[in-house]
C-alpha cells in the first residue's frame, strides 16, 4: 500500500509532528543544522515527559512517532534556518 501525502509532507505524522513541536522553534537552537536522530530524541523527551515510559499512553505515542519521517523535517529545518545562521554570521 502507498503512503499518502498529508498537506506536502510525507505523512500525517510528519506533519503533526513538525508542527507542534518543531514549528517555530529559535534558530539558535540549531547553529550547525540538525540530524534527524536528534530531532527524534527531542521529540520523544518532550512528548513522553510526564509520562510513565512503560504505560499504553507511552506505546502510543512511540507507535504514532515510528512513522515519522525524521530526515524531512531535519531537511526542512535545514533549509530555513541554516541560511539565517549564515547571514548572522556573516554580519558579525
Amino acid at each position: 500500500m502507498a503512503e499518502q501525502k498529508y498537506n506536502g509532507w510525507t505523512n500525517y505524522a510528519t506533519w503533526r509532528i513538525n508542527l507542534e513541536i518543531f514549528d517555530g522553534e529559535s534558530v539558535d537552537d540549531w547553529v550547525d543544522g540538525v540530524e534527524p536522530s536528534m530531532l527524534q530524541e527531542m521529540a520523544e523527551d518532550l512528548v513522553l515527559m510526564d509520562v510513565d515510559k512503560q504505560s499504553l499512553i507511552a506505546s502510543y505515542a512511540m507507535a504514532f512517532m515510528s512513522e515519522v519521517n525524521w530526515h524531512e523535517i531535519a531537511e526542512h529545518l535545514n533549509e530555513m534556518f541554516l541560511p539565517e545562521i549564515e547571514m548572522e554570521v556573516a554580519d558579525d
